[in-house]
């Protein structure tokens, strides 16, 4: 095909075939699904490939093999010009309700593995395309395939364990049926374990995998039949696709792409895109040449030869793997281990959807400094070949001055990559590689490194030592090799290796990336396992045993964990649902893809979009807002700012202290300045960017301690004392001061905020389709905003893609924006941010910092606690006030606190406005009192098991805010079972022999408790209402003020209104939530929408049920739909509303809920890296309306609070800007992070009259229960500690990541790079 020919584009995609003439290259996969083909099961997470909830699997014939290959694959990132000639299936292409769910979107559903939702099609693909190409995996091969897919909400569990079932080992059982006999106690009668006071039994089965389709690997869709006809018919050739400016080319040989790049010497060479893509999206670089060599048929050849293998610069890192796995099954193993040490970093590169289409030519090229194959390609004097476009080829060994500089290297601009060689190694050759990076799976490396040393009877003959992570370069420690060659492989080599490497591996205070002594600690340490693994292969370990413990490779076993709940009565009926683990509702339209969210409603007729103009500074004055050039734009319609507000440009919830766009001040990055509308997202984000902000920067305030520095807090300073503080220290035997910070957390909701404004052409009425948890702050908000009254505002919402506080009241800039947009042009707007856009301007959880003075007795109970909480606001009011509220209210946890002054301070900063974030202060100020307990423990020499209990409440003894706790006995009776199910005494025990027996790994086992109340401390907010209307053939309708955001919220108001009305479940819709519906709700948040909406709807449906009495009474045998058909001609009221409000009470809270966990981890004191062996978990949730859903949201809060205590960090830059946005940089815990041993109970026996159904509030309590891993991490830091001599306390903030872990771990090689003194140099990052 000719250069001046434009191809037609042709693809399969779920069996049909799509042709399009006119394809715009610039769209990726994602963007054609949703927009042109409709196709939106598919869903954008981030726009990166970090979170697999675009996953799709792409299939491709080769006419010479005759194979079929099918990949999972990021559809954000795949340009769609890459699927020419391919079939792409999506999660609608293989099964649906109409047509039947396959058994992958069905077990996930049944196994309760989806909460929100949103990530559920990404998963179920990622599971199909496994299942495709091995239809019996192991659960390696499963967790590995999750490796690019992230889940916000249920903790991963249920999603492992739903998919284990297609597993080789249970085939034929389920493995909830094995859980139920292996954990079991077997006895018989009134002793079992399972029985209640020998009355109802504890079930451990949330579902039946015996009810599931059964899957046969051979009734999956083919590949299409046409597409191997067309591809076997004609050769394979070049083809361009061209259009707005853009030019794709695809050339197939060697020689069609040098004459491309001799046509086009400025062109960019896409191989996956999974480099130039993020480019493109979020660094906004325009290629308008892009030519891919992924079909190039030389780039994608991988031969062994007789010095080593031949890898084509197009081989995906897939091939790679598997080529070198099938090879090392051929080879001696001496001649491998090069490649033992690739398909060992393979495994933590990226995830699987990234390596199936990252070609390893590109991630040479692109030169990264923390590439992870890099190190492991100099250190194994791999050799790379470069041809230029006259077919003129040419070798250059990669150690020997390929990387030139920070993304630069020694490639001429007319050469191309052809090749990399990588030697066989010798027998006398030893090699391994390292990384540590901030989570395990799917991470760049925060350092990394290979080493190879060539050893002659003991004698060094050859080395390289290549590093990542400590240059603007992969960086070979040259001084340090040359130093050893020749010499013995001994101890002196050893010292000498450690003190050369720590003075060329230098970094500056202030260098980028940070973290400088931690990363200067990790070459040291890797060296030392390297030099340790030689020894041990050579000289025996030539060191103490326990040193073994250093040169262990990472290994996780097979998960495993148990449910056990409280069955229903045996005499309840069995159409009553309450009590029994339904399905939550949406679960099967969420696995086909069907479950419609905001961005999912179809475009509206003459429907713009909107671009918000964001602040791209934290502090300053406008000087000028100039919006030419953009409104020049062919497809421009308007730009919009505060001059266009018809209403009051002041927004916020308790105070209105924010403006909507900003005037003459901008207060932190992300603020919003404008927007501009336009024809759709493409161009309305490009004129965005090219609306002009003239700036005067004013001194930024960032973090607490400089609000500190510089009083600023907003109003007011929040006070609560109890007794006599003089009386109590002078009372006491030990007083101790100090200080915690707990840093603050992303929501990381795979939704980000989205909205549709729709005006209606009559009495300005509005229309707005909202992602909010507040339809009545967003009706609010927009009607003030618009200058209207309410009632010509109605916010509709259907559910959300995960919200957990984030979408309370920041959800309302962009609703609010996009009506003032949608009033000005007077047609349907739209919106959804970018992921990075999101993380910049919407706030997250508060940073707290804690100062303490604790005085207490030498057995370790307290008498006094002094202590001040400041968090970080942000740059408005917000909730702040209320969260500081919370934080003082539960800053005492289960414990008695008899003299306290604590106080509470909102700093004011120059931040995007923190918000309202699951457990709303609560987990902050519990982690810092818990700590507290650990440095009295330490100091009183005591066990901090028996340090908590003796400060626990007792009964009669009230809060320090003076409420008193009903059921106080219940925190020590979860505390009592979670100590006796986890075994905690012995393994107390094993912990001591382990830390004995290793130096250089650690274990820790802490236990928890948890006191927690529940209820809106304003009064007038605990409230709900509930519409609820029977039609003529019985079906009913249930409306209520709560919004489905996962957490299961209108799965158990269909099993109230079931039980209410004594009807089947299958009778009752619930549709969406609006404000014309169920007006004046209040927020779903506080966990406590279950207890207000649940009772609203049970006295709606009471209400019916009543009116229907005669009816029953007169014709009992008739049916409810007989019933209704009666009642209907004697013209009674099939509708009704129920409102129900909380009794008055003087006290914060309507009632408390109470936990305790223990948590068992192993840390390595070299790195920092950790793994949580076990977890068992005791949670009071009174009776269960759903077991299912409640033992899913403690698994989902409590693997969120896991990546709080030990994870997830923000990090800006000194002047204000977020350096962590999206999964690239920004970490949640990812499927192989949970615990090993993951055990959750339901405490039995403990209805509680008080709520609907005698249930308890669930959602945000269990998050603090993962401060037991954080507690269990520093009880291993002491053991490590303690081996180098360091006695008592040390300061450990929140979250325990692996740098503050290994910088904790004090040793030898961390003593060598004391921190810098601040003021003295300029950190990279901050952290607020």
């Amino acid at each position: 095909m000719s250069l001046k020919e434009n191809a037609v584009l042709i693809f399969f995609c779920n069996g049909q075939k799509v042709t399009d003439d006119k394809v715009d290259p610039t769209m990726t996969l994602l963007s054609y699904l949703r927009q042109k083909l409709r196709l939106t099961g598919s869903k954008l997470g981030c726009g990166e490939g970090g979170c697999g909830a675009c996953t799709v699997m792409i299939s491709s014939y080769d006419r010479l093999t005759k194979k079929i290959t099918n990949i999972s694959a990021n559809a954000c990132l795949t340009p769609i010009c890459q699927v020419h000639m391919m079939a792409v299936t999506t999660v609608e292409g293989i099964g649906s309700i109409k047509d039947g769910l396959h058994p992958v979107q069905e077990r996930i559903a049944k196994a309760h593995g989806s909460q929100c939702g949103f990530c559920t099609p990404g998963i179920v693909m990622s599971m199909y395309t496994l299942l495709r190409n091995n239809h019996q995996p192991t659960m390696t091969d499963i967790e590995d395939t999750f490796q690019g897919n992230l889940c916000r909400c249920t903790g991963y569990r249920p999603i492992l364990e739903g998919y284990r079932t297609f597993t080789k080992e249970n085939l034929n059982d389920g493995f909830n049926e094995i859980n139920a006999q292996v954990n079991c106690c077997q006895m018989k009668d009134e002793q079992c374990c399972r029985l209640t006071n020998g009355k109802r039994q504890i079930s451990t089965t949330l579902f039946q995998p015996s009810e599931f389709k059964a899957y046969d690997h051979t009734k999956e869709i083919i590949f299409p039949p046409e597409l191997i006809l067309m591809l076997e018919r004609e050769e394979p050739n070049l083809v361009k696709f061209e259009r707005n400016g853009v030019t794709w080319i695809r050339p197939v040989t060697l020689d069609q792409l040098f004459a491309v790049r001799s046509q086009f010497p400025n062109s960019k060479l896409v191989s996956g895109n999974t480099e130039v893509g993020v480019d493109i999206k979020l660094k906004k670089m325009r290629y308008p040449i892009l030519v891919s060599v992924a079909h190039v048929t030389d780039l994608n050849k991988i031969l062994a030869c007789e010095t080593g293998v031949r890898i084509g610069a197009s081989v995906t890192l897939s091939r790679i793997e598997d080529f070198f796995k099938d090879e090392m099954g051929k080879l001696p193993d001496y001649q491998c281990k090069s490649f033992a040490a690739i398909i060992d970093m393979l495994h933590w590169f990226a995830g699987q959807q990234i390596r199936n289409v990252a070609g390893i030519g590109g991630n040479i090229i692109t030169g990264s400094p923390i590439s992870d194959l890099n190190p492991i390609l100099m250190a194994a004097g791999c050799t790379l070949e470069f041809a230029d476009t006259k077919g003129v080829h040419r070798s250059l060994p990669i150690a020997e001055h390929f990387f030139t500089g920070y993304r630069q290297n020694a490639m001429k601009p007319n050469e191309t990559l052809v090749s990399i060689h990588i030697p066989y190694t010798k027998k006398t050759e030893h090699f391994k590689a390292f990384k540590q990076a901030h989570r395990r799976d799917d991470d760049i490396a925060i350092v990394n490194a290979a080493f190879r040393v060539d050893l002659h009877d003991g004698v060094v003959h050859d080395s390289s030592m290549a590093f990542g992570g400590m240059a603007p370069t992969t960086k070979m420690a040259k001084q340090t090799i040359n130093k050893i060659v020749g010499r013995l492989w001994d101890q002196s080599l050893f010292d000498d290796v450690i003190a050369s490497l720590a003075n060329e591996m230098t970094l500056a205070p202030g260098a980028p990336g940070g973290m400088t002594e931690y990363r200067q600690s990790l070459v040291l340490s890797f060296f030392f396992k390297f030099y340790l693994s030689v020894n041990q292969k050579v000289n025996g370990l030539n060191a103490p045993l326990s040193y073994t413990s250093a040169t262990l490779p990472f290994k996780r076993d097979e998960a495993k964990s148990t449910q056990m709940f409280q069955e229903v009565a045996n005499d309840q009926s069995l159409i009553d649902p309450v009590g029994r683990p339904l399905v939550h509702l949406s679960a099967y339209q969420q696995a086909t893809g069907e479950a419609v969210y905001v961005d999912d409603i179809i475009a509206l007729k003459n429907e713009l979009y909107m671009a918000v103009v964001f602040s791209q500074k934290a502090h300053a004055k406008i000087k000028c807002v100039d919006a030419t050039s953009a409104l020049s734009m062919r497809g421009v319609h308007a730009f919009i700012d505060h001059k266009d507000v018809p209403g009051s440009n002041l927004i916020g919830d308790i105070v209105q202290d924010e403006e909507l766009f900003a005037t003459d001040k901008v207060t932190c990055v992300g603020q919003y300045i404008g927007a501009i509308v336009a024809d759709d997202q493409e161009i309305a984000q490009r004129a965005a960017r090219m609306v002009r902000v003239e700036y005067q920067e004013l001194e930024p305030i960032i973090s607490i301690e400089d609000a500190i520095a510089k009083e600023s807090y907003f109003k007011p300073i929040q006070r609560i004392e109890k007794g006599n503080m003089t009386n109590g220290f002078e009372s006491s035997d030990q007083i101790i001061e100090g200080e915690m910070r707990v840093g603050e957390q992303e929501h990381f909701y795979l939704e980000t905020q989205s909205c549709i404004a729709i005006p209606k052409q009559e009495e300005d009425f509005m229309e707005v389709f909202s992602a909010t948890q507040d339809l009545q702050l967003a009706q609010i908000t927009i009607a003030n905003v618009l200058g209207v009254k309410y009632h010509k505002v109605n916010i509709r919402t259907k559910r959300l893609g995960g919200a957990f506080g984030g979408k309370e009241t920041r959800s309302c800039n962009l609703s609010a924006a996009l009506a003032v947009a949608a009033k000005r042009v007077g047609r349907p707007v739209r919106c959804m941010l970018d992921r990075d856009e999101d993380m910049t301007s919407t706030g997250t959880r508060h940073a707290f910092l804690g100062r303490y003075k604790v005085g207490f007795s030498n057995d370790g109970k307290i008498q006094a606690l002094k202590i001040c909480l400041y968090a970080n606001s942000g740059n408005s009011t917000d909730m702040s006030v209320m969260v500081m509220e919370r934080a003082l209210d539960h800053l005492q946890n289960a414990y008695y606190l008899p003299n306290v002054d604590s106080c509470g301070y909102c700093c004011k900063t120059n931040i995007p406005s923190n918000t309202a974030f699951r457990g709303f202060g609560r987990p902050q100020a519990y982690l810092i009192i818990e700590n507290v307990m650990t440095e009295i423990s330490l100091s009183c020499g005591v066990r901090q098991k028996t340090v908590r209990e003796l400060n626990f409440l007792q009964e009669g003894q009230s809060t320090y805010y003076n409420q008193k706790v009903d059921d106080v006995r219940l925190v020590k009776r979860c505390w009592d079972e979670c100590l006796e199910k986890s075994d905690y005494e012995e393994r107390q025990s094993k912990v001591a022999d382990f830390n004995r027996s290793n130096r250089w790994r650690k274990r820790g086992l802490s236990i928890i408790p948890l006191l927690y109340g529940v209820g809106f401390t304003a009064m007038h907010m605990n409230k709900a209402g509930a519409f609820v209307i029977i039609y003529q053939d019985g079906s009913v309708l249930l409306s209520h003020g709560g919004v489905e955001m996962g957490q299961g919220l209108n799965t158990k108001m269909l099993q109230i209104a079931s039980r209410t009305l004594k009807i089947s479940s299958d009778q009752i819709f619930t549709d969406e939530t609006s404000t014309n519906t169920v007006p004046n709700t209040s927020p779903t948040a506080g966990s406590i929408s279950s207890d207000l909406n649940g009772m609203a709807v049970k006295i709606a449906c009471e209400k019916l049920y009543n009116r229907l009495e005669p009816y029953r009474k007169q014709e009992p045998n008739k049916t409810w739909s007989d019933w209704i058909k009666a009642a209907y001609k004697d013209r009674v009221s099939l509708f009704a509303t129920g409102f129900y409000k909380t009794p008055l009470r003087s006290e914060p809270f309507h009632y408390f809920t109470s936990g305790a966990a223990v948590s068992e981890v192993e840390i390595d004191c070299l790195t920092g890296d950790h793994v949580v062996l076990r977890t068992d978990i005791v949670m009071d949730v009174g009776d269960s309306i759903n077991p299912a859903i409640d033992i899913g949201q403690i698994e989902g809060g409590f693997i969120q609070g896991y990546g709080l205590f030990t994870l997830e960090e923000h990090r800006w830059s000194p002047s204000g800007e977020l350096l962590t946005k999206g999964p690239g940089f920004y970490k949640i815990p990812s499927f192989t992070d949970i615990p090993v041993e993951f055990n959750v109970s339901l405490l039995d026996g403990v209805p509680h009259t008080k709520v609907v159904c005698s249930s308890k509030a669930i959602g945000e309590p269990p998050l603090f229960l993962a401060g037991s891993v954080f507690f269990a991490i520093k009880e291993a830091i002491l053991a490590s500690r303690k081996d180098c001599g360091i006695e008592g306390s040390f300061r450990l903030d929140s979250p325990a990541t692996a740098e503050r872990i290994r910088m904790a771990c004090s040793d030898t090689f961390t003593e060598k790079f004391p921190p810098a003194v601040n003021g003295t140099f300029t950190p990279f990052f901050i952290r607020s």
